[in-house]
This record gives structure tokens, sequence and C-alpha cells, in this order.
């Protein structure tokens, strides 16, 4: 009998009830399933799948393990690469990385990695997590700026190292773009504690409500620790530039899930949370967070939720998953489509949006065609309710007040693949480096890093 071709499904809450809650949309492998699964792999001698994976977990190790019931020694597996499985294999894009490199793609459909790595974080937690050891103190101090992925992961890892880390976080909770960025059907906060949790236990100490660059500045943390490492992320929107944007109504994708993750507008009525939802919300972009946009505002009430994007879907940057769950939702998607003004009332409150439709011409810088306007094609839409979800910028505040700090046109700090900046000891990784990217490859960032903060101290 040969390989099953097909991935095992995944059991998901049906559209028409997890439109009304928050509670996350696929519900995990069963232990059953989950074996099954993993006999799928073929235990490739060249592992095409691991170089495929941005934090270097050894993937047919682990899922050989599970395919032998030895669930304790696959997570031992896991987790000596990784401290944040249970969000990789819920946010991580494995379809165009370890997934995309396996080897069964090539007569049917990959092993189901992601959902493998979920199924062994949810059985450890639920078991109970238990931290490694540590070796011995190697008597040297790191600061990181930021608890988001890549922060974590660099903290995390230098943890393990033996080296003495502190996180200086802005906001009140930790977690950064995976708990203010995400909505809580795709990646539950409890998850994200949890996570969380396990940095701390590896000795991981985490102050927040710190602004380094207004609270402290890095000069004095580079006077007190013997290495820094930046993971500010992207947290400055990108806006339209169109007239109206300023518009009561008009939301960027940033304030809005921030707002009700942070908020806890997701518990509503519990929270009364201040965030105003109209009948129509319209979400500008078609990347993994104008997804979360529309389908966060279909659980907030809106009657009619629309994605608006000037390409077609074949060009659509996010995760076929997460569009397949916003069509299963009841999400309209208008595409070759671009928006030119917002439209207010008398109050200054939107009340349209005129937009005109577009066609693909040539493709441009990034590959994909570029689209063009139509000339005498425009029309209007009613909407109460605009989400700019077009992307986000590093948050500059860091290399403004560092001096000799080298950035690129971006706003983005320049770095070596392995997260060097020009300055000795400082080191950067993730989106504040590399602008708006995912959770991975900041985790990736992460890691490398504190490859070469160790050999720095080292050194030292």
């Amino acid at each position: 009998m040969g390989v099953k071709k097909e991935k095992h499904k995944m059991p998901e809450q049906p559209p028409e009830e997890r439109i009304h809650n928050f509670n996350e949309v696929p519900l995990g492998y069963p232990v059953e399933v989950a074996v099954e699964e993993a006999k799928r792999c073929l235990q490739c001698k060249n592992r095409p799948c691991t170089k495929g994976c941005p934090v270097e977990i050894d993937i047919p190790d682990f899922i050989k393990k599970i395919a032998e019931g030895d669930f304790d020694k696959a997570v031992e597996v896991l987790k000596t690469k990784t401290s944040l499985p249970a969000v990789c294999g819920r946010v991580c894009p494995y379809e165009n990385q370890c997934e995309g490199q396996c080897t069964l793609l090539k007569v049917g459909e990959p092993v189901a990695i992601g959902r493998l790595e979920r199924f062994l974080a949810d059985y450890e937690r639920m078991k109970g997590v238990k931290p490694p050891k540590i070796p011995e103190s190697t008597g040297k101090k790191v600061a990181i700026i930021g608890a988001g992925p890549a922060g974590l992961t660099c903290a995390g890892d230098l943890a393990k190292m033996g080296h003495s880390v502190t996180i200086f976080e802005a906001l009140h909770a930790p977690g950064g773009v995976l708990m203010y960025g995400i909505p809580e059907f795709r990646l539950p906060k409890e998850i994200v504690k949890s996570e969380v949790d396990y940095i701390e236990k590896l000795g991981v100490e985490i102050k927040y409500d710190i602004v380094v660059g207004k609270t402290i500045t890095i000069e004095e943390l580079r006077r007190e620790y013997d290495a820094v490492f930046i993971g500010t992320g992207a947290g400055l929107p990108r806006f339209l530039n169109i007239p109206g944007e300023n518009l009561n109504g008009v939301y960027s994708a940033n304030e809005f899930l921030t707002r009700v993750n942070m908020m806890k507008a997701y518990l509503f009525p519990e929270y009364d949370t201040p965030i105003k939802i109209g009948k129509t919300v319209a979400t500008f972009g078609a990347g993994n967070v104008a997804m979360d946009c529309a389908r966060t505002a279909l659980r907030l009430g809106a009657k009619k939720s629309l994605i608006i994007y000037r390409r077609s879907e074949k060009e659509m940057p996010a995760r076929a998953e997460e569009i397949e769950h916003a069509k299963e939702e009841g999400i309209e998607f208008k595409l070759l489509t671009n928006p030119v003004e917002f439209i207010g009332d008398e109050k200054g409150v939107l009340k349209a949006v005129k937009c005109i439709k577009m066609k693909l011409g040539e493709p441009d810088e990034t590959g994909r065609c570029r689209p063009v306007p139509i000339p005498g094609s425009e029309f209007t839409l009613d909407i109460d309710t605009a989400l700019i979800a077009i992307g986000q910028s590093p948050n500059p505040l860091i290399s403004q007040t560092m001096k000799n700090l080298k950035v690129g046109k971006h706003g983005n700090i320049v770095t070596d693949e392995n997260g060097r900046t020009n300055i000795p000891g400082v080191f950067a990784g993730g989106d504040i480096a590399t602008g708006a990217a995912t959770v991975i490859l900041a985790m990736g960032a992460g890691k490398r890093a504190a490859r070469a903060i160790d050999e720095y101290l080292k050194s030292k």
C-alpha cells in the first residue's frame, strides 16, 4: 500500500458558527490522526524540509517520533531548536517553507508539518511544560529590546547558552505582534502567554512599560549590558495617501487590531471596547493582516465585510488557508479595484469610498503584474468603516535616537545576515531590519542573532 497522497484534514469550526465567536478556527489533530499523518513522512536522507525551515527544526526526527507514538521524545527534538512551537504551528506559512520543500509534493500533498508541530506543542502544554536544564552562567548580560517573536527567540536561545537576559517591552503585555496583531481566532492569547512563560522559566526577565528611546536610551543599556539586540518590529502603519483618509471611521490595520486585542474586544460584551464598527466594513489590502481585519470585523458585528484589492486573486500575498477561511465566512472580494477617495458627511464621518477598476499590466520589480487604472471606470461604494492593511514600516524611534546607527532608506536598521549592525555589540533582527515580514522569519533572525551575540560575548 502506497503513501496517502492527501494530508489528513484538520477539524474546524463550521463557518456559520465561528463568525459569531472568537474561538480558534482549526481544532487540532486528534492523537490517532497525528500518528497516521506522521507515517506519511518518507524520512528523506537529504532532509529538504529542514532546509526550508527558518529556525532549523529537525523535522524528520520529530515526525518519526510522532509516528512511533513517542510524543515526549518528539517534543524534546522540537524544543532543541524552537521556543515557540505552538505559535509556529498556527501562524507559520509552512506551505512556502518546510512543506514547500517536501518530497511528497511530487505525487500529492506534502506532510502536514505545521499541523504536527501544533499537535506536539498542544500535547506538551496539556501535560505540563518543563524547561530544559540551563548551563552554568557565563556572567554575561544581554539586553533585548522588544518582546515580539524575534526578541523572544533571541532571548530563549541566549538563556540556553547560559547568558543573563533581560527583555525591555514598551507595552504592558509580552508577545509583540503575536499578542496585539493576530486575532484570537487565529492565535489565542493563552497560547502566547504559555510560550512566554516557557521563555521566563529559562531565566529570562521581562520588564514592561519601558519605551527604549524615551524611557531609557540604548547608550544607557550599552553601559549596563555586554550586548544589545533590537527587535522592535514594524509598528509604523502605511496609508493610502488619498483624500479623506483622516475621516472618522478610517483606521490603520495596526490601530484596529491592537484595539481589538489589547482592549479585549474579542470578549464583548464582557469588555466594552471603544471601537466603531459599521454595517459595511471595507478592508484595503490582501495580505494576512487584511484577512485578519476583514474576519475580525465580521465577528464584531459587521453585516458586510469587504476585501478591496487592486490586483487579482493570483497576486494576493495572504496564505491560501486564510483566503479560503475568509471566503467560507462570507467575506466579499472586490478585486482589480483601487480606492481613490474617501467621502464623508458634514460631520466628518466616513460614508463612502470612491474606487476605480484596474487591469493588470507588465510585471513590476516584485514580479507581480502592475495594476493599471481603467479610465472612466470609477464607482462609489457605501461603507461605514475603512481598514487600511497595506503594510507597516519599521518603528523609527530607536534609529532616530541612536547616533551613528546605520539605517536604510525605508527606516530599517542595516545588519549583516547574522544581525550585526555597524556598532559593535549592537544587533538587530526581525521586521526592524527587514521591514514587515512573517513571524517565522523574525524568529529565524532572532536565532541567528543569538549565535552571533554568543560569539561576540566569547570574543570579549
